[in-house]
């Protein structure tokens, strides 16, 4: 009663997972995916096993097309399911059982599966699908603008309730400890996909490593503005540098992934910093 599409990226060896459903809190649900072995999106009467057992056998060396094969075969009731697989090429396969509820189907492509069930009808499915291959961005923004567009084409018959975001990479997590990279969930909202995209990009602003061209030196122009701002905010004195009050905002704000060395700036902290109230 969902529709996702995963997909791989080989420039940067990531794998994810996008999908929305008229369903509480889908993303504990339908996504699984490892570093350097593959992703999965079980859904329709989900057997939630499908995740742990399948990337056990993507990582034993088992291409998509044949992890499929081996779940379904094992699973009495596969005619209910539907699931899509990538493996650690980018390989991808999809199934969906004659017992899913129309419209239910499946397509794939290069580095990426395409599914849904209780569609409004195949234009979701053939949307993603065109959409991932015509778009370009990180994996995170072509599964985001995939799911968008199958929305638009018609989405669940059903309408929206949640959304989720899945990207892994080796040592892509918080610190570089595990490998979840973007790990987003919205559990129950009116418009699931806007909000997963909204956080999505906090997500990006907190975590992403600031580009070179975003550094700005801390004078003239800027350095008003960031005067200016980190008064108003409440973190500058007559008790305290500009140096002072701009470390105690970034840790406070939680951008330490963000912090330059002294007297340097990431623009996009400035940015964010002039939308606060």
């Amino acid at each position: 009663m969902t529709y996702s599409i995963i997909g791989y990226c080989e420039k940067e060896k990531e794998w994810g997972v996008a999908v929305q459903s008229k369903f509480l809190g889908v993303g504990a649900v339908v996504p699984f995916a490892q570093a350097g072995v593959g992703a999965i999106a079980t859904q329709s009467y989900a057997n939630t096993s499908y995740g742990p057992n399948g990337l056990q056998l993507l990582s034993e060396g088992k291409s998509a097309q044949e992890v499929v094969n081996l779940l379904k075969e094992a699973d009495p009731e596969r005619e209910l399911r539907q699931f899509g697989v990538i493996d650690a090429t980018g390989n991808a396969a999809t199934f969906t059982g004659e017992k899913c509820y129309d419209w239910a189907g499946g397509k794939t492509g290069k580095y990426y599966a395409a599914q849904g069930n209780i569609l409004v009808s195949e234009a979701t499915v053939l949307a993603m699908a065109e959409t991932f291959e015509s778009s370009s961005g990180t994996l995170a923004e072509r599964l985001l603008k995939a799911l968008a567009a199958g929305q638009a084409a018609g989405g669940d018959s059903r309408g929206q309730q949640s959304a989720a975001l899945l990207v892994v990479k080796e040592k892509g997590g918080y610190g570089g400890f595990n490998d979840r990279y973007i790990d987003l969930r919205v559990d129950d909202h009116p418009q699931p996909i806007d909000e997963l995209i909204r956080i999505y990009e906090l997500q990006q602003l907190y975590f992403a490593p600031t580009k070179k061209e975003n550094i700005l030196k801390i004078e003239g122009e800027t350095e008003e503005e960031l005067t200016a701002h980190l008064a108003r905010l409440g973190y500058l004195s007559k008790n305290n540098t500009l140096q002072e009050a701009l470390t105690a905002y970034l840790h406070t704000e939680n951008f330490e992934g963000r912090e330059q060395e002294p007297g340097y700036l990431d623009r996009e902290v400035l940015t964010y910093m002039k939308k606060q109230g």
